[in-house]
């Protein structure tokens, strides 16, 4: 199948490295871009969720965006955080984004407010208005409390060409089925969720917006090419293989698991801004005993 857009088969929902006193480290942005690119990512999402998006400012988002641009921007796509809430600080970020050379845009469905279906197709309808590039739905519903029906996703992708694709954290597998279904042809499905990579590929998903890329990225992006490959024995070990640390990256609220893997592999301070806290000794403990 013809993609629409292709952010590529492994995309990091890169965190977002802070020095004691908790401002942004620049310095260890630019360490961990080049790190990631070198295992496995093929692309790198800057001011996720993981990238603790809600506690910084635009004005360190963007920064933090040049930074990972000049270091990788010709080695992997990059894609940004740029939704909110209320449709006209969406409309006027990605406004904003789409001017700083990212290569796609990634817009969440909106938190807190619960719109209806109509609600959701108005706010995309204006985001996809306002760029030229490329957006990719974020659908997660256990952050948003609302979940976007497949007919709304395909409804999108009918009516603006650049709504290109989903970032699916929905455990719900039959809704995947029915996003690859009756969306137009070319709608690229995304895992936003580690361990369904492999199950949403089965029935039409492209690869995955990865947290534990942080730290087997070259099993996972091996899992994904084996797959496609038609080499399903080898993709199962690999899922098996690395289930645990799916899932041991989650035992505290993300990103403070997968930052202090990274810590303990000196390439970034384990750092979290409040009100998010570093794990406590037992915590590491747990950890470091599923993820090696």
């Amino acid at each position: 199948m013809s993609l629409r857009y292709d952010a590529g088969e492994v995309i990091t929902a890169m965190v977002t490295p802070f020095n004691k006193d908790l401002e942004v480290d620049y310095a260890q942005v630019e360490k961990l871009a080049a790190y990631l690119v070198d295992n496995g990512s093929d692309g790198i999402l800057v001011a996720g969720t993981t990238g603790e998006s809600p506690t910084l400012t635009h004005e360190e988002e963007w920064e933090v965006l040049s930074v990972v641009k000049k270091t990788v921007g010709n080695k992997a796509k990059i894609m940004i955080g740029a939704g909110s809430n209320s449709t006209k600080t969406a409309v006027e970020t990605t406004k904003k984004v789409s001017k700083l050379g990212v290569d796609c845009i990634l817009s969440v469905v909106p938190y807190y407010n619960k719109p209806s279906q109509a609600g959701m197709f108005e706010h995309f309808s204006q985001i996809a208005q306002s760029t030229d590039l490329p957006v990719f739905i974020y659908n997660i519903p256990g952050r948003c409390v609302v979940n976007m029906c497949p007919e709304t996703m395909a409804k999108l992708a009918q009516k603006h060409q650049n709504i290109v694709g989903v970032k699916q954290s929905n455990a719900n597998l039959d809704e995947v089925t029915e996003i690859a279904s009756i969306t137009p042809d070319g709608f690229t499905i995304y895992s936003g969720d580690d361990s369904l990579t492999l199950p949403m590929m089965s029935l039409g998903g492209h690869g995955v917006v990865s947290v534990a890329s942080h730290v087997i990225g070259n099993d996972i992006k091996q899992m994904i090419r084996a797959f496609k490959n038609g080499d399903l024995k080898i993709a199962q070990q690999l899922q098996y293989k690395s289930y645990p640390v799916f899932k041991n990256l989650f035992t505290s609220p993300n990103p403070g698991p997968v930052k202090t893997v990274l810590a303990n592999r000196g390439i970034i301070n384990d750092y979290v801004r409040p009100p998010l806290v570093v794990l406590t000794d037992e915590q590491k403990k747990l950890l470091f005993k599923f993820v090696k």
